[in-house]
């Protein structure tokens, strides 16, 4: 067997891991997804003769380009989405991950990326790779440009931000339902003011790459922003349960063809939403559209 070929079987293997590292630095699958693609084309490219610990190595690489991800997000257009979404490209063809699929409902779940989301790149991966994946902090330190007790002080300090959220609880489920109806008929009626109050400042909208090749921005961010996008145009969007979570879809013909997942605070204000409608992701999510 070829090199290349050995290479690529063990890069394989070791996938699911290091898109569950990229899920909880970037926050956004359809990211995750990217940031290991080019994770694989560095790794192709290189010259593995020495690497020792190649699933340790992988893990280097994949937050290194999580991080370049995170840093180019604060020069990152806010373009609003279009009005209408386009047929979405078909589905590839992947089997389910397990881990991959399971990372909505484990301990890392929207509040904790919420609460993510306010640290700064180098506190992220800190706390990412020590907390969540026992990366040492001697390994950690190179990335980040650091030493391993700067790493250190880093990753504390973003632990401390998330013991003291309380983003992670997230609103009850009744009051969620609520935020998302209330949400739906501001954004029907043009109501700029009513939708605005819903929203937390710093809200972010991120898309997937189905969502994205369909015409929606890959990113959003902050509230004014956020109500340009979507001020008028969710008349065809209904409420819904999403696994469980209080939602919204797009389902022409009564087959969803867009989720619209939020993320609220305990203080009923939206803090994120996700656009997802690779028809691969959206066959595997429960959906259940809520009468009207």
């Amino acid at each position: 067997m070829e090199e290349h070929e050995f290479l690529a079987e063990r890069f394989e293997a070791h996938r699911p891991h290091l898109r569950a590292v990229a899920y909880r630095m970037l926050g956004s699958s359809s990211d995750a997804e990217d940031a290991v693609q080019e994770a694989w084309l560095r790794v192709s490219r290189s010259d593995t003769g020495d690497v020792e610990n190649l699933g340790g190595w992988l893990t280097t690489i994949v937050a290194r380009v999580s991080l370049n991800m995170l840093q180019s997000r604060k020069s990152r257009r806010e373009d609003p989405l279009d009005a209408g979404l386009a047929e979405p490209p078909a589905p590839r063809e992947e089997g389910v991950d397990p881990e991959y699929e399971a990372l909505r409902a484990d301990a890392v779940g929207r509040g904790l990326l919420v609460v993510l989301d306010t640290l700064t790149p180098a506190e992220r991966l800190a706390f990412v790779l020590h907390d969540m994946f026992a990366v040492p902090f001697d390994e950690i330190a190179p990335i980040v440009e650091r030493s391993p007790a700067a790493a250190r002080q880093l990753a504390s300090r973003a632990r401390r931000r998330v013991q003291d959220s309380d983003a992670g609880c997230g609103a009850d489920p009744v009051r969620q339902g609520e935020v998302v109806d209330a949400f739906l008929a501001a954004s029907r009626e043009g109501d700029f003011d009513a939708l605005l109050a819903l929203l937390d400042p710093d809200v972010v909208v991120r898309a997937d790459s189905a969502a994205v090749a369909a015409g929606a921005a890959s990113e959003v961010r902050g509230a004014s922003a956020v109500v340009s996008t979507f001020l008028g145009r969710a008349r065809a969007a209904q409420s819904a349960l999403v696994d469980g979570a209080a939602a919204a879809v797009w389902a022409p013909g009564g087959r969803p063809r867009v989720v619209f997942g939020f993320t609220i605070t305990p203080a009923g204000r939206i803090t994120a939403i996700e656009l997802l409608a690779d028809p691969a992701h959206l066959g595997r999510l429960d959906v259940k559209i809520l009468e009207v």
